[in-house]
């Protein structure tokens, strides 16, 4: 009998907790000033796999180490992980490893689970130890709390200075049976390509090999949380873990799978960008006619990175200029008369020289996407064309605003 072909992956609730066998929690136990929810948990099924990626800064915290060791020492094979909001845990000494440690044993003979299928992770002020004692009281709760719908209340308690949740799943047909990736993220500032303040998690009921998966997870990430930026600054706890568990499916369907995964994290990697801080719209760019992907996607994190590109935006200002100059920093050769240059469906470069615009129009346009940062596929578009090759790329990022300032002047949550 010939498989039928995968249906289409589409959006459904449930979140992080969607896929078959996947549980989460999310509790107060008072780590936060605010009384927010502070501490979460995902549980995995038995036969979980799980890869990671992680910040590449050499000034990193304790958990994210103990992340890349176990996965190392373990082969992927793990099952839970503990999320603390409020407290980075980071550059505080050896006192973030014992306490790290801690949290994992207690939380490893609550769940009857060895403590290498244990993973902790936590954001929040830099230089700030956790409440230890609030965060073990708090893990019976937790565990008691997991369910197979927990995945809201998960979401909302790995927040920091988000000002909304991200999470997302999607659901498609594969040879007949039904396939689920769910995800959610965290991340509003210190947000940079080469991951930045983030946490993100994924879960997916396809059984898939940890080498493949990891290769698999490597790519989507690249595509994903390293095509955003929001301030240009990268932090010391990002880590992105992403689960595998179930039946496998056909090689010809790995494809379509890792599709889906690519789907969800950047759907959750645009959240973040959307949601930076002190942002007011969405900027999405595209390039294309580079000799390789890779030059593409060095260019459009160039410019998404731009301070100068940025502050255009949240002014309304179509200044094309600003946009060609990052473009000629980012260590890509290029022809400058080979550049055409889009503002959404407005045409401002044609073969490196300027052509007529309304700059009134373009500005019309930039204003419409404003403060609609939260509505999905809703942003202000660059589309830069630097040659005639096959190489393109996107990446997402936001306006800066007087308002970020404002919010990291003072950064107490």
């Amino acid at each position: 009998m010939t498989p039928s072909p995968p249906s289409l992956w589409s959006p459904i609730s449930g979140g992080i907790t969607s896929p078959l066998g996947y549980r989460a929690a999310g509790i107060k136990s008072g780590l936060k000033s605010s009384g927010k929810l502070d501490l979460a948990l995902l549980l995995a099924p038995k036969d979980a796999i799980c890869a990671g990626t992680f910040t590449q800064s050499s000034i990193r915290a304790a958990c994210v180490d103990i992340c890349q060791q176990k996965l190392k020492e373990c082969a992927g094979k793990v099952r839970a992980v503990l999320i603390n909001s409020g407290q980075a845990n980071a550059c505080i000494g050896k006192q973030a490893f014992i306490d790290s440690y801690r949290a994992i044993n207690d939380l490893s003979d609550h769940l009857g689970l060895p403590t290498s299928q244990v993973l902790m992770c936590s954001t929040g002020v830099i230089g700030e130890a956790i409440p230890m004692q609030k965060l073990l009281n708090g893990l019976e709760k937790l565990v008691s709390s997991l369910d197979d719908s927990g995945g809201n209340n998960a979401a909302q308690a790995i927040l920091t200075t988000d000002l909304v949740d991200k999470q997302i799943a999607y659901e498609s047909f594969v040879d007949g049976r039904r396939v689920r990736i769910g995800g959610m993220a965290k991340g509003s500032g210190m947000i940079h390509p080469n991951m930045a303040t983030m946490l993100a998690y994924l879960t997916c009921d396809v059984g898939v090999s940890f080498d493949l998966w990891s290769t698999m997870i490597q790519r989507v990430v690249n595509s994903s949380f390293n095509a955003i930026s929001v301030d240009g600054d990268t932090s010391t706890n990002d880590s992105f873990l992403a689960f595998s568990s179930g039946e496998p499916v056909a090689d010809k369907f790995l494809e379509h799978i890792e599709m889906g995964l690519l789907k969800t994290s950047q759907h959750l990697a645009k959240a973040i960008a959307r949601d930076g801080e002190g942002a007011n719209s969405l900027l999405e760019i595209k390039v294309e006619g580079c000799k390789t992907s890779e030059d593409a996607r060095l260019i459009a994190r160039t410019i998404i990175s731009s301070s100068l590109v940025k502050t255009a935006i949240n002014g309304h200002d179509p200044n094309w200029g600003r946009i060609v100059a990052a473009t000629g920093r980012a260590g890509v050769p290029l022809s400058s008369d080979e550049i055409d240059l889009w503002i959404g469906s407005f045409q401002l470069v044609s073969r490196g020289e300027p052509i007529l615009f309304d700059r009134s129009k373009v500005s019309e346009y930039m204003k419409e996407k404003f403060n609609d940062n939260y509505l999905q596929n809703n942003s202000i578009t660059i589309r830069l064309k630097v040659g005639k090759g096959k190489g393109e790329a996107v990446a997402w990022g936001c306006d800066l605003s007087e308002e970020y300032i404002r919010i990291n002047a003072d950064y107490t949550t």
